[in-house]
């Protein structure tokens, strides 16, 4: 595993981050309108050469090696 960076929700992702990753983390973020998320932070980290997003709240978001994106809410995991 690759140590990557953090930032605020709401912030711009990592350059590195695929547009598809890009559009999980708006589609996440939109899910959590009206929510204070002020102190959240996205933190990016790399497996096997593929981004792992992971909000503070224990959203995760994996790119696979076919480029296919997933979303696994904290919920999920309940």
């Amino acid at each position: 595993m690759q140590l990557g960076t953090r930032w605020a929700v709401g912030g711009e992702p990592p350059a590195r981050v695929s547009p598809a990753v890009r559009a999980a983390i708006r589609a996440v973020e939109g899910d959590l309108l009206g929510r204070d998320t002020t102190q959240w932070r996205w933190t990016l980290t790399w497996l096997e050469g593929r981004p792992v997003v992971e909000l503070d709240d224990g959203t995760i978001i994996r790119e696979a090696h076919d480029g296919s994106v997933t979303i696994s809410a904290h919920d999920d995991a309940e």
